[in-house]
C-alpha cells in the first residue's frame, strides 16, 4: 500500500532531518497542548513516547486519512543517568538557561526522542499507534567558562529549546563527545524513524525526491 507520509512538528530541525530520508512528506504541526514539565521524577522513556504519540494522534484525527502515516516525536534532556528521572524542559529565562548550561558543562547528560508513527482507522474513526519507539543519546559537554555561557544566551538559541541548547547550532563546539543517535540530539533520530516506517508498512526509500514538499 502506498502511504502518505505527514510530519506533526512545525520544528525546522525535524523538518531537515526528515527531508533525509529524501521521501515526499507534508508537514501538519499538531494542536497538542502539552503539559508543563513533571516537577517529580517520572520515566522519561515513556514521557516522550507518550508525548510524541498524542502529538500524532491530534493531527492523525483532523486528517480522517487511511491511507496517511502521521509521525510524531518528542525531545527531552536530562542530567539523570537513570532513565527515571526529571526533564530539563524549556528555560524560562535567561537565568534558568545559564543555570542548566552551567549544570551540563564538563559532565555528561542524556537526550531522549520518542517517535511514533499513528493511523487513523476510519472504520472506528480513532486514531492508533501502528510502531512507536524511543531513541537515548549520552551527551558530554566540554567545561564552559561563565563568558562562554553568557555569549552563547545572548544569541537567543537556548530560549526555545530542551536543555537550552541547540546541537546542529552554535552549541556545536560545546560538544566534547557522545555515545549514540547523533540525530536524535537534534531532535529526530532518523535509523529508529526509518525502521518504525517500515514496520508501519511503508517502503520509504522508494520514490526519493531532491526537495520533498513541505505543506503546512
Amino acid at each position: 500500500m502506498s502511504y502518505r507520509l505527514v510530519l506533526a512538528s512545525a520544528s525546522p530541525r525535524r523538518r531537515e532531518l526528515l527531508s533525509l530520508l529524501g521521501h515526499p512528506y507534508e508537514v501538519v504541526p499538531s494542536r497538542y497542548d502539552e503539559p508543563p514539565p513533571p516537577t517529580h521524577p517520572v520515566s522519561l522513556p515513556g514521557l516522550v513516547s507518550l508525548l510524541a504519540a498524542e502529538k500524532a494522534k491530534e493531527t492523525a484525527a483532523r486528517l480522517t486519512s487511511a491511507d496517511t502515516l502521521v509521525i510524531g516525536a518528542d525531545t527531552l534532556v536530562t542530567l539523570s543517568e537513570s532513565e527515571i528521572g526529571l526533564p530539563l524542559g524549556k528555560p524560562t529565562d535567561r537565568d534558568d538557561a545559564f543555570r542548566m548550561i552551567r549544570a551540563m558543562a564538563g559532565k555528561p547528560h542524556w537526550v531522549y526522542t520518542g517517535v511514533a508513527i499513528i493511523r487513523f482507522d476510519p472504520q472506528t474513526a480513532e486514531t492508533a499507534v501502528v510502531a512507536a519507539g524511543t531513541e537515548k543519546t549520552r551527551v558530554v559537554f566540554r567545561n564552559l567558562p561563565d563568558n562562554v555561557i553568557n555569549d552563547y544566551i545572548d544569541t537567543g538559541e537556548p530560549m526555545d529549546k530542551a536543555g537550552a541548547y541547540g546541537a546542529q547550532g552554535y552549541a556545536a563546539p560545546f560538544i566534547e563527545r557522545f555515545d549514540g543517535d547523533f540525530y536524535n540530539v537534534v531532535g529526530l533520530p532518523l535509523c529508529l524513524t526509518g525502521k518504525l516506517l517500515e514496520k508501519a508498512g511503508m517502503e520509504w526509500w522508494h520514490n526519493r525526491t531532491a526537495m520533498p514538499p513541505v505543506i503546512g
